[in-house]
């Protein structure tokens, strides 16, 4: 059969919305709570996931956090104990990597364990179809508390509009904004009233004394619950950070990463001030959740994982600061931290092999011993987390199906594969980039028109395709995919228009193929 004849019957069997919707509920209903006991685990993880109580879920994501901006990642410049002391205790994913570096097509894959080319979720400000079967109605279902508070960039009916409970996806307690960027006047709206109120200060401050009260509340419960946490810095602007925190980054004393040119340092200067700012913020933001869990008594038992939506270039490249979608690791590598005791112990440890945005969802289901759907994409890596062993040579993919927003020619589609220790890049007209990300960090020396690295390019190629058939994703130019889901974008930016969208909501369908 062919990749063509097998994405038709993909097709008529997963977007039918009839039975989308009967299967979703048939799941939800069915299927819990299947737990992987075949496994052999630890004690102290049997007893939580067979015991009453499933473990307690805290995901906490920032919108925009480079893997390399942190302290524990080598960065000489930004302050982040409290991620630091996180990192010795946790599982660190050092090649994570954003499915696809801009946030609705991320936040869609986390919410369903699926692909951007699977869901449709391919640009910014898409409504996410009400037949995708999401991780929270799984966890809500299994008997788990949910929460969500931050920014959420999942309705796409206006960045301003009130999100209903009935297509909040599962989440119960709901202290959310669709996207709001003014981080010193963000809106937001609480449960089920459509009245929308300010956050008071500088947001995710007040976000995370959200997030410690939903912890208080529910750490003695009989229920386990689960809290997604999503902050809107370091995303620009990057000015707005909070002053106590510029102060410690005066610009002429940063050391801008090897690959930022010479033409863009003064800029990359001025706006990463800020940038490292609202990282330190952030950081004392995680330090007092953990010290919520602690006092909560509720960490042995508390999956705990910091992770973001995708970088930020900051002139890596030559690529302007504020930018992303493009494949370098400045964009694309995401840091990940996973800490639950009962799993791995106390102590950390660095995981070489990478993981990609689908792969979380499974794996989090996994750690909670619920049945992982047959529509979820993602690897469960729990094996993994569990033993911290890495799978040698192992390759995930990511890719940029549509992007957007940026001078056109930085407007290219690509499909990448990252694996332990390389990164390949192919576009459209065919292999692009290719790095040996060890001995190369800075992504400053492409080897894929080196004849000594052919077989390697063949080998990683290979395994791209591989990667993408299993998908059904023939990597086609974007504007095939946007005419494939029926979207309305801008002809000169790529973008969907997001002033008003609630009489016309961007929901991805697949109405011109036959």
């Amino acid at each position: 059969m062919s990749i063509k004849d097998k994405r038709t019957n993909a097709i008529a069997l997963y977007n039918s919305t009839q039975n989308r919707k009967i299967e979703r509920r048939k799941f939800i209903k069915d299927s819990f709570c299947a737990t992987t006991g075949a496994l052999a685990f630890s004690p102290a993880f049997l007893e939580c996931t067979h015991s009453r109580k499933k473990p307690n879920i805290v995901y906490v994501f920032a919108d925009q956090w480079r893997a390399a901006a942190t302290g524990y990642a080598g960065d000489p410049n930004v302050n982040t104990p409290n991620l630091d002391n996180l990192s010795k205790e946790s599982l660190n994913f050092r090649n994570a990597v954003s499915v696809c570096p801009v946030c609705t097509p991320y936040r869609a894959a986390l919410m369903t364990g699926r692909y951007p080319t699977s869901t449709g979720m391919i640009i910014n400000d898409a409504s996410l179809p009400e037949t995708e079967l999401c991780i929270a109605e799984i966890l809500s279902a299994a008997g788990y508390k949910t929460g969500y508070i931050g920014k959420w960039h999942l309705d796409g009916r206006g960045r301003k509009s009130f999100i209903p409970p009935e297509r909040r996806r599962g989440f119960e307690y709901w202290k959310v904004a669709e996207c709001d960027h003014n981080y010193n006047h963000s809106h937001y709206y609480s449960g089920d009233s459509d009245e929308m109120l300010i956050w008071e200060g500088y947001d995710a401050f007040a976000q995370t004394d959200e997030a410690k009260q939903f912890i208080r509340t529910h750490a003695g419960s009989d229920n386990p619950f689960a809290l997604f946490l999503s902050y809107g810095p370091p995303h620009r602007p990057h000015a707005t950070a909070p002053e106590e925190y510029k102060k410690n980054y005066p610009p002429e004393m940063i050391k801008l990463r090897n690959n930022v040119p010479a033409a863009l340092e003064s800029l990359t200067r001025k706006e990463i001030q800020g940038y490292y700012a609202h990282c330190e913020a952030l950081d004392n933001c995680i330090g007092e959740l953990l010290a919520e869990i602690d006092k909560s008594g509720i960490k042995e038992n508390t999956i705990f994982v910091f992770t973001s939506d995708h970088g930020e270039m900051l002139g890596s490249h030559g690529v302007s600061p504020g930018l992303k979608q493009v494949p370098w690791n400045e964009s694309a590598g995401v840091p990940f931290l996973l800490r639950f005791p009962a799993i791995h112990g106390k102590n950390g440890h660095t995981m070489h092999m990478p993981i990609t945005t689908p792969d979380i969802s499974a794996t989090l289901l996994g750690l909670a011993g619920l049945k992982i759907p047959d529509t979820f994409e993602g690897d469960n890596i729990l094996s993994n987390i569990k033993n911290g062993k890495d799978i040698k040579n192992h390759a995930v993919l990511y890719m940029g199906v549509a992007p957007f927003g940026m001078d056109k020619e930085l407007r290219k589609e690509y499909r990448a594969v990252k694996t332990n220790r390389f990164t390949y890049v192919r576009g459209l007209e065919g292999p692009w980039l290719l790095f040996d990300d060890i001995n190369d960090p800075f992504q400053m020396d492409n080897l894929v028109a080196k004849p000594e690295y052919t077989d390697l390019k063949i080998e990683l190629d290979e395994r791209l395709h591989s990667l993408l058939k299993k998908i059904g994703d023939d990597f086609r130019p974007a504007a095939s995919y946007i005419d494939e889901w029926g979207f309305d974008v801008h002809p000169e930016r790529g973008h969907i228009s997001y002033k008003d969208l609630s009489q016309n909501p961007q929901i991805p369908k697949r109405n011109k193929l036959k």
